[in-house]
C-alpha cells in the first residue's frame, strides 16, 4: 500500500517504513505525529482525493530535526563595485512512515525504541 501525501508545498510517494527528509514540522523527536493531507491512497483499489481523501492520514515517527545544506546566493554588478552576498539552510525534519490509515482509523503503533549502542571492545575485554 502506499499513499502521496503533501506538506510543505511538496508532494511525496510513501509507503510504511520509508524515512524522508521535509520541510520542518512541530513535534518532538521520537514522536507520532498524523499528516492529514493525503491526495492518494493506492493499493489493490486506488482511491484519489478531491482534492484530499477523506478521513485518511498518514502516521509518522519525528526521527532528527537538523538543517539542509548552504545555499548561498552571490550577486555582483560588474564594474560598479557592487556585490552582495546572502545566504540560508533549510530546516528540515527527518521522518519514519509507520502507517497509513483510512478511515479515520487513529495510530496503533507507537515510536520503535532506540537502539543501545554496542559496548566498546576495550571494556568488554578487561
Amino acid at each position: 500500500m502506499f499513499a502521496v501525501i503533501k506538506t510543505g508545498g511538496k508532494q511525496y510517494r510513501v509507503e510504511p517504513d520509508d524515512v524522508l527528509e521535509v520541510g520542518k514540522i512541530d513535534g518532538e523527536v521520537g514522536s507520532i505525529v498524523q499528516l492529514n493531507e493525503v491526495l492518494v491512497v493506492g493499493g489493490d483499489t486506488p482511491v484519489l482525493g478531491v482534492p484530499t481523501v477523506a478521513g485518511a492520514s498518514v502516521a509518522v515517527e519525528v526521527l532528527d530535526h537538523k538543517r539542509g545544506p548552504k545555499v548561498i546566493a552571490f550577486k555582483k554588478r560588474r564594474r560598479k563595485n557592487s556585490r552582495r552576498k546572502r545566504g540560508y539552510r533549510d530546516e528540515i525534519t527527518v521522518l519514519r512512515i509507520s502507517e497509513i490509515l483510512t478511515d479515520g482509523a487513529k495510530p496503533s503503533k507507537g515510536p520503535r525504541p532506540k537502539k543501545e549502542k554496542a559496548a566498546p571492545a576495550a571494556e568488554a575485554a578487561e
